[in-house]
């Protein structure tokens, strides 16, 4: 709740004091960048206990992730974690190539958001079906996420029209739009280098860890991906605990203690000593036909909502 207040308040901030973009702007990407892990968390474990709440809660999320919260559920809740990089998980870090690149690293955000807009699409026409009050809440969130940065754009607009031209953009681009963008294009990339080269078919193997303290004290234990799997309804508080239990059936190439290292050791110094970068554990994952699975009930995905 704390993080979500400070979201708040840079923006504030920042509507009334242009001069200090510069120097905040980057505080509001990581804060939305960690305002789309609580997202994350929200979708799988509900923060309130009373629903009304929980649906505010997601909504205003919205604002910072920087699109519809509800969607986590079809892609993420449904597939990604019934999937976890195999065929069938439109989020597969693996569909085009399975190199581990820079190039692939940056472009894989792209490619992710376009196939996750498969389920997307089949999630709300099953809603507009089968769940009318499901489906309002969808358009309401959709409505809601437009119109917050209409909004936004318009006060910034309104408020500095009299200034040097372009200054209302720059207040609304900079303290509203580019963390939103920067909050929902990170955690796709979170996704890939959690994946990359992991045994999608492992037990304990199928997704990688950032254990560094600082990590997982920014992102709320975000780097605990393996257990998070395993136990995806568990709250993230308690994942450092599960994790050091589990540590001993992980191959300790996916336990990363720094994440900064791992990202200069794989895209700048594995350019110069292969060695450094991963490798792919256990089989490269196929994408075939027969081992993909139907997505499962409607009614799985309102858990936690």
């Amino acid at each position: 709740m704390l993080w979500v207040a400070i979201a708040i308040t840079l923006v504030v901030v920042q509507y009334c004091r242009p001069d200090w973009i510069w120097f905040l702007c980057p505080v509001s990407c990581y804060v939305a960048i960690a305002c789309g892990t609580i997202a994350h968390n929200h979708a799988h474990r509900a923060t309130f206990s009373n629903q009304r709440w929980n649906n505010v809660f997601g909504h205003l999320l919205t604002i910072f992730y920087g699109y519809p919260t509800l969607m986590w559920v079809p892609t993420h809740n449904l597939n990604h974690h019934k999937f976890v990089n195999r065929p069938g998980d439109e989020t597969a870090t693996w569909r085009y190539t399975n190199k581990h690149s820079l190039w692939v690293a940056l472009t894989y955000p792209f490619v992710s958001g376009y196939f996750q807009s498969i389920p997307i699409r089949n999630y709300i026409d099953r809603a507009k079906l089968r769940k009318p009050k499901l489906y309002s809440r969808i358009r309401f969130q959709y409505a809601f996420w437009i119109g917050s940065y209409a909004g936004l754009g318009i006060l910034a607009a309104c408020l500095y029209h009299r200034q040097q031209t372009g200054l209302g953009l720059y207040v609304w681009g900079l303290s509203v739009i580019l963390p939103a963008i920067c909050s929902s294009t990170i955690i796709m990339f979170f996704n890939f280098i959690q994946h990359v080269h992991t045994d999608a078919w492992s037990e304990h193997d199928h997704s990688r860890n950032f254990t560094g303290k600082w990590f997982n004290f920014l992102f709320f234990n975000n780097g605990y991906h393996t257990v998070h799997h395993d136990n995806p309804g568990m709250h993230w508080s308690k994942l450092p605990q599960v994790h050091a239990a589990a540590s001993d059936s992980i191959d300790p190439q996916l336990n990363e203690r720094n994440l900064i290292w791992f990202l200069m050791r794989q895209y700048v110094l594995s350019l110069v000593f292969p060695s450094l970068g991963t490798s792919q554990i256990g089989s490269v994952p196929s994408n075939t036909p027969a081992a993909s699975e139907s997505m499962p009930g409607l009614e799985v995905a309102e858990a936690g909502h």
